[in-house]
Order: C-alpha cells, then sequence, then structure tokens
C-alpha cells in the first residue's frame, strides 16, 4: 500500500463496534471516492492477525449476483483463514471481502462511465482496512484473489497493477470480459469499459515482466474450463511464470469452499520466499 492510504481519503467511515461483532468479523462502511457512493467491507482478523505488525492484507472478490458478504457466509472464508491460522500454516492473514459496488448483476471490476470499480479496489479498499484492523499498515503486503468474475478482477488487476499486489489468484475465473454476456442482464456495451479492461491475457502480456506471482485453478465441470486452459496455455507461450490447476468440481460454493485453502497456502509459500 502507498502512504497515501495513511491520509484522510474518505469523507465518512463507518465500523461495526466490537461489542457486537462474531467471529472476529468487522464491517466497514467508507464513502468512496472512486464510487462515488458508499462501499461495503467485511473484514476478517483472528486475534493473532491483529497483534501482527504489518499484518498481510489478502482482498477477496466476488462473483456476480452477491456481495462482500458472500466469501462469508456461503463459502465460510473466514473459518478457513481461521483454521489454517491455528494449525501454524499461513502467516496472520487479514482477508478482506469487498462489494464490487453493486452496479446491476456485476460490475466487472472495471471503470464505468460515472464509477471506477476498478480504483475502489486498487486503491480504496486497501486504504479503508487500517481503518478497522489497525495492524495493516502502509508497509503491508497486499494479496487479491477472486471467484468468476472476481477472478476476473483480481487477475487483470494484478496485470495491470503488477506493483500494488504480492500476488494473485483466481478460482474458476472469468478470462475474458464477454463471458459475462451469458451471465449478466445488461448488456455488456452499457458497462462503458474501455477495450483494454477486457481481457486477463491481455492485461498480463501487457506487463508481462513485471508480473507479481500467479495461480489460478478452475474445475473440471466448470462452464469456463476452456478459457482458463486457453489463458494457461497463452501465459506458457509467453514464458510468463504461474500455477495452474484443475480439480474435479463445478462452477458452485462447494468447490470454492474446498480450493480457497490453496489459494492461501500459495499466497503463504510467497511470503516465505520473500522473507
Amino acid at each position: 500500500m502507498s502512504q497515501e492510504s495513511t491520509a484522510a481519503r474518505f469523507r465518512t467511515v463507518e465500523v461495526s463496534d466490537p461489542a457486537f461483532e462474531a467471529d472476529d468479523l468487522r464491517f466497514v462502511t467508507v464513502k468512496s471516492p472512486a464510487l462515488r457512493q458508499r462501499g461495503d467491507i467485511l473484514v476478517h482478523a483472528t486475534l493473532r492477525a491483529r497483534q501482527t505488525t504489518d499484518a498481510p492484507l489478502v482482498i477477496l472478490l466476488h462473483g456476480v449476483y452477491g456481495s462482500h458478504w458472500a466469501w462469508a457466509w456461503k463459502g465460510g472464508a473466514h473459518r478457513t483463514n481461521a483454521r489454517l491460522q491455528a494449525e501454524g500454516r499461513p502467516p496472520p492473514f487479514v482477508t478482506a471481502w469487498a462489494s464490487d459496488g453493486l452496479w446491476a448483476d456485476g460490475s466487472g471490476y472495471v471503470p464505468h462511465r460515472a464509477h471506477d470499480f476498478e480504483r475502489w479496489i486498487v486503491d480504496d479498499v486497501p486504504a479503508a482496512i487500517p481503518h478497522a484492523v489497525p495492524s495493516v499498515t502502509p508497509r503491508s503486503r497486499v494479496f487479491i484473489a477472486g471467484l468468476s468474475m472476481g477472478g476476473f478482477g483480481a487477475l487483470r488487476l494484478a496485470g495491470k497493477y503488477p506493483t500494488r499486489f504480492a500476488a494473485a489468484s483466481g478460482l474458476s475465473s472469468v478470462t475474458e470480459f464477454r463471458e459475462l454476456r451469458d451471465i449478466v442482464e445488461e448488456p455488456l456495451e452499457s458497462f462503458g469499459a474501455a477495450s483494454e479492461d477486457c481481457s486477463v491475457r491481455e492485461a498480463l502480456l501487457r506487463n508481462r515482466d513485471r508480473l507479481p506471482p500467479l495461480r489460478f485453478d478452475c474445475g473440471t465441470e466448470d462452464t469456463l474450463l476452456d478459457g482458463n486452459r486457453a489463458l494457461h496455455q497463452a501465459l506458457l507461450a509467453a514464458g510468463i511464470p504461474h500455477t495452474y490447476h484443475e480439480f474435479p468440481g463445478a462452477h458452485t460454493w462447494d468447490y470454492w469452499q474446498r480450493h480457497l485453502a490453496d489459494t492461501l497456502r500459495f499466497f503463504a509459500a510467497v511470503m516465505a520466499r520473500a522473507a
């Protein structure tokens, strides 16, 4: 995170009262300069993470139709994070699940004409977390991951802003913006997305020499499997280092519940190599 993260970026910040919180979950709502409206974030920080100096931050992006709560109350991501930390495996990650801005069926995490859903994730969300968890600081390493539309966001943003993220991971990712056409109700033209923001492959190739460590996976019964295989082959052809896995499963929460741990272990390995 940049030093700007410590500045008074937000006109208003609302943080839940610890007296009423449970499972180490905390809610944050900020008035986002990028969204030009309020944005919601759900944060999970174990006691160990709250007591760690410069605690690493993992931003998890949700898919279409849902919001910031989906990773917790459909995927149990906070329980996965807590279980791995209790086993002493990953570092004390603070995990943050941000809404995508709640535009229509899904914003795609791309800049629109009136709202910049990209800068919301890249700039506003990391700046908001220290208001809720002070152990996250401008020196904290920031990781990004997501599922489906969120995988598109995570991988594309890591390609476009390679120095902002320590590593990136996608689960069952949309890899080309056009793949949203069969998922969302709104015409893709109405998003106003620039052509250069419509492809994970192009974003990664554009900054191929500066990319952070990358991984992605997909279920063998997933309708997005062909796109993930094509991305894997394109990165191999371009000589871009990455990790790719296929596992049994479909485009379901059962799959994402089981394989979030793979992403957190990958991020832990990245931190260990940098230590």
